[in-house]
């Protein structure tokens, strides 16, 4: 599914760490614009970890920890 601006959605909520930062990670092979939305407190430290490890950015004023949203792009 992808969102307004032509991002793929990846919904994890539900999942606890480190299965949002899996589902990004799997999305990411195929995109190159990803929301992922998430609600574990632990997400937003494992979806920066993984983006600094691959090289992804999280776009500046994309990134709302507070709902749970991140937008990563390559």
């Amino acid at each position: 599914m992808a969102d307004e601006s032509g991002a793929l959605v990846v919904d994890a909520r539900g999942m606890r760490c480190p299965w949002p930062a899996l589902r990004l990670a799997r999305a990411m092979r195929g995109a190159t614009d990803v929301l992922l939305i998430a609600d574990d407190p632990q997400a937003g430290r494992e979806v920066a970890a993984l983006a600094a490890e691959h090289g992804w950015r999280i776009a500046a004023g994309a990134a709302d920890p507070s709902e749970g949203r991140w937008r990563v792009r390559r």
